[in-house]
């Protein structure tokens, strides 16, 4: 997951590229990535997405992370990041709510985006935008996502710890 404890850099895997209206997700059984979803026409992933590995979030899934980077990268591309914070939502499908918490990192590779260092050095206009995407990313599907707020790398920080612990524990 990380090159040292201190999780501001991390490692992540790239499941859907930036501008891709295919959502991809890795298929563990299947040990290969897998076409999960197609977007509808407009609409696409405003950043590269992906997620940690070694990680367990509260869905069961390794927590997720949008990446931003320069150029769009590729299905199973291992990135070095820097850790940004995270969007904080809950969602209901169904009749239930669950936490579904947006990791936000960097590309440290990045020319345009590796000197950040929390979410308050984006534009807020970009953040909002990235807030809206996966609000109506998820809305096409019927679940409805309340975003609880943005919180910087400390908090995040703190998200990671709790789903590696998840992970190693299950």
């Amino acid at each position: 997951m990380t090159r040292s404890e201190d999780v501001t850099q991390l490692q992540a895997i790239i499941e859907t590229p930036k501008g891709s209206r295919s959502k991809f997700k890795f298929d563990a059984a299947a040990r290969s990535f897998k076409l999960s979803k197609v977007l509808p026409e407009g609409m696409v992933f405003p950043y590269d997405f992906g997620y940690l590995p070694s990680t367990k979030a509260e869905d069961g899934d390794p927590l997720d992370v949008l990446v931003l980077t320069d150029e769009p990268l590729f299905s199973g591309c291992l990135v070095d990041c820097r850790l940004l914070g995270v969007i904080e939502a809950e969602q209901e499908e169904g009749g239930k709510k669950a936490r579904n918490d947006r990791l936000i990192a960097a590309a440290s590779a990045s020319l345009l985006y590796s000197e950040m260092n929390s979410l308050e050095d984006l534009n807020p206009i970009v953040l909002k935008e990235i807030q809206d995407f996966f609000v109506n990313y998820q809305r096409v599907r019927g679940v409805a996502v309340t975003i609880l707020g943005r919180k910087g790398p400390e908090q995040a920080r703190k998200l990671i710890r709790i789903a590696a612990d998840a992970k190693h524990a299950a």
